[in-house]
């Protein structure tokens, strides 16, 4: 692409963006007046300088909180936090004007509220219809930003196939940087960049002239992070050569895709213990919902156990939780009172039960379970003392399953250190993909494993509420339960 072409095109960009700053200003100051049209409300100076005011804290506000970035790749509920943080200031400034030059009594509460709850909604669905615009005009091969990235490896490999299959965002991947050109993985790593058909430029020190006769809006540093002369060196020399240079963090080295970054004081700080906010939320208000709609049931539950053997109506048993905490984990009982000692004398005679043990944690056909006991289980109705385990904080509704200290230094470190280290990064969950996908019907324990991995890298709200949606139809079946 010519740099007079692709001049024209930011140019075009950069106006895009203008027009969008006025046109929000102006939809805030639009819609405040239709509502008060529609309320009936008379207008009066008060409103008169309501709405210059608005436009200028709006138009200031929206500037400030950088709404106006580019937002190529971003997800939408990350531009919509940012018009809501916008908007809040907007709202936040008004409440303040109406505070100091005492005029509240001027306005409508109600038109005041209503535009205050709803302008964002309106703004961000203009944006999303902008947004839906430029997508298809970026789809057409029109509005194209260029791209180099600093690194052919795996982390610069991932990258350039992103940037593929989301040519909405217009990014388009102009070829690599990389200095394993200079040894004998040169042709190991052209096999590799051919996987996205981007070409090889030139070693990282070439990148410096290559920007200066080229046209490129964006550099990518895929580099590992023990090369930070080389990142501090690109730093150096390219940030006045006209394009935006990045930095993509190798958080893939760590195994964890949920890492977060956070500060302490001045210092930054990745924080790989994925928990969400909107995780524990959903886990108290659904846990409690549970425990309310169902005390009937458990108070029954309760009843028939004491009648049907002697002990306590709870089990304890010590699980894991997250950062290799451990807890005591609720159910129901389902065994006789002297099950342990029981197991010691079964494992010791029979040594197909033994091995059995060995491999599965469970036994089958374990003759320790009581009639209630038995039932309890196969419907999984025994495992509802665990929400307030959930309550708590040791569990979490959805999530890996619950394991002992053994399976732990057995089966996950055997597994390898990112298993183990993965599974401790989270809470374990009264249900998850291992109880409604295997159940205790699974052979191989790595199987189990490979689940809770799954899980931990790729869990969200709407995949929850799929596994618990799939849990009910279980608890009918029975299928794999004992």
């Amino acid at each position: 692409m010519s740099p007079a072409l692709s001049w024209n095109l930011r140019q075009r960009s950069s106006i895009i963006y203008k027009l969008l700053h006025i046109l929000d200003c102006l939809l805030a100051c639009g819609y405040l007046w239709l509502l008060v049209y529609l309320y009936k409300v008379p207008w009066s100076r008060y409103y008169t300088w309501l709405e210059i005011i608005v436009f200028f804290v709006s138009f200031i506000c929206f500037q400030y909180l950088q709404l106006y970035r580019s937002w190529r790749g971003w997800k939408l509920y990350l531009e919509f936090f940012i018009i809501l943080k916008a908007w809040a200031s907007v709202v936040g400034l008004l409440l303040f004007y109406f505070f100091i030059f005492k005029v509240s009594e001027g306005y409508s509460r109600a038109v005041f509220l209503l535009w205050s709850l709803t302008t964002p909604f309106l703004i961000f669905f203009s944006h999303l219809i902008i947004r839906q615009l430029l997508r298809y005009y970026r789809t057409q091969g029109k509005n194209i930003r260029h791209a180099v990235i600093v690194g052919a490896g795996e982390l610069g490999l991932k990258l350039a196939q992103q940037m593929e299959v989301i040519p909405w965002a217009g990014i388009e991947v102009v070829g690599f940087f990389d200095d394993r050109l200079q040894n004998d993985q040169t042709k190991d790593q052209t096999d590799a960049v051919q996987i996205t058909r981007q070409p090889l430029l030139g070693q990282i020190e070439d990148i410096h002239e290559y920007l200066l006769h080229n046209d490129i809006d964006y550099v990518y540093i895929a580099l590992p992070m023990r090369a930070e002369r080389k990142i501090f060196w690109i730093l150096r020399e390219c940030r006045d050569l006209g394009a935006q240079i990045f930095l993509v963090p190798d958080l893939y080295i760590f195994g964890l895709h949920h890492a977060e970054i956070q500060s302490v004081g001045d210092m930054l700080v990745l924080n790989f213990n994925p928990t969400s906010s909107w995780k524990r939320s959903f886990d108290i208000v659904f846990s409690l919902c549970i425990l309310l709609l169902a005390s009937p049931l458990m108070l029954m539950i309760m009843v028939l156990i004491k009648c049907d053997s002697k002990g306590p109506v709870f089990y304890r048993h010590q699980r894991i939780t997250a950062t290799g905490r451990t807890f005591g984990c609720l159910k129901f009982r389902t065994m006789m009172l002297d099950a342990d000692k029981r197991l010691h004398e079964l494992l010791q005679h029979d040594p197909s039960l033994a091995q059995e043990w060995q491999k599965n944690f469970k036994l089958k056909k374990d003759p320790r379970i009581t009639r209630v006991g038995r039932f309890l289980r196969k419907t999984s109705l025994d495992e509802f003392p665990q929400f307030l385990n959930v309550l708590k904080g040791d569990m979490s509704v959805v999530g890996a399953r619950p394991i002992v200290g053994r399976e732990l230094e057995e089966y996950y470190k055997e597994n390898g250190e990112q298993s183990a280290g993965r599974y401790v990064s989270m809470k374990p969950g009264i249900t998850g993909p291992w109880q409604v996908t295997l159940r205790s019907d699974v052979e191989n324990y790595k199987e189990r494993i490979e689940l809770d991995d799954w899980y931990v890298l790729n869990y969200s709200l709407l995949y929850d509420i799929k596994i618990i949606l799939k849990t009910i139809r279980c608890m009918f079946s029975g299928k794999g339960a004992y």
